[in-house]
Parts: C-alpha cells; structure tokens; sequence
C-alpha cells in the first residue's frame, strides 16, 4: 500500500512539475509572439493591454507567489517521503533500538527544522511590509532565503542573515531577492 502511495505521490509532483514548466513557458512564447507580429496585431494588444492592467499585474503576481508554493510543497513532500521512510524502521521488527532511536530523533529534527523554517518566514514577512513573500529552505549545513521585493538593501539582507542565525545558530544563510513583477 505504501509503495502505490508513493508512486503516486511522486507521479502528481511530476506532473505539477511538467504543468508548471509548460505555463511559464507558454508565457514567454506568448510575448515573443507579440512582440514580433505586425504593426496592427501590436496596436490590437497594447489597446487590450491598457483595458486589462490590472488583470495583468494580477497574473504576474500570481506567477512569483507559485513559483514559491511550488518550492514548498516539494520541500513537504521530499520531507513526508523521508519521514515515511523513517516510521517504516521504527515500525519494523528487524530493527535494532539504537535504529529505531535514530529514526525517531531524525523524525524529531525534520519537524523542528520545518517549525524554524516557517517561523523564520513569518518573523522576516512581517519586518518590512515591502516584501511580498519569503522563502526559507533550511538544507545541512546552509540555509537560503529568498524574498521578493522591489530592492533588498544590504543593511536588510544583513538582519535577516541575523535573523537566521538567532533562530539556527551559527551556520551559512543565503540571502537572495527577485523582484516584484508589479
């Protein structure tokens, strides 16, 4: 049972995965295609454009915000199949006690790990009301924030590099930002 579980698991992030891609880059085709097309096409869409602004900036918006999502829910499922494979060895009867005592406290770590994680994103969203969305993901012996903003000024990335070490101790934090498509 749990062998259909994860193929099917990992055959819906395929999929999303593929949908995904194909989106983004439907996109870029579609803005190319205009870009290139004759001069009564262009005036059709610019006059279109100039009607639809909002609904514009809306979908762009909405493009950055998945691309985060995206991230997180393949950080979840990458962290459910591990901690599905760790209750398997707690479970298991072959198991030694020092296996099992190392399962359950890896299992004790992704969770802390992913609480630290959600907490750092909240805390670092709720700084600066110019930040749109952030994303911590936390790996071995680093860890990456990404936030999107207009401008992330050094003396910011610099608190938030605090921030990260406040909350996970002394270790390498990444600090990127993409810009607002707004």
């Amino acid at each position: 049972m749990l062998k259909k579980q994860t193929v099917w698991l990992l055959t819906m992030l395929s999929l999303m995965i593929v949908l995904s891609v194909y989106y983004m880059m439907s996109d870029t085709e579609d803005i190319a295609y205009i870009n290139t097309g004759n001069q009564e096409t262009e005036q059709t869409v610019n006059q279109d454009q100039m009607d639809d602004d909002v609904e514009i900036e809306d979908i762009n918006e909405i493009q950055s915000n998945e691309l985060f999502t995206t991230i997180r829910m393949e950080l979840e499922d990458e962290r459910n199949i591990k901690k599905d494979r760790l209750k398997e060895i707690v479970a298991s009867s072959s198991a030694t006690a020092n296996e099992i005592n190392e399962a359950i406290n890896e299992m004790d770590e992704l969770e802390k790990m992913t609480t630290k994680e959600t907490i750092l994103q909240e805390t670092i969203l709720a700084t600066n009301e110019n930040y749109e969305d952030v994303l911590v993901r936390a790996e071995e012996n680093k860890v990456h924030v990404h936030v999107i903003t207009d401008n992330l000024p050094r003396e910011d990335a610099v608190k938030i590099m605090q921030m990260v070490k406040d909350e996970l101790g002394e270790i390498v934090v990444d600090v990127n930002f993409q810009a607002t498509n707004s």
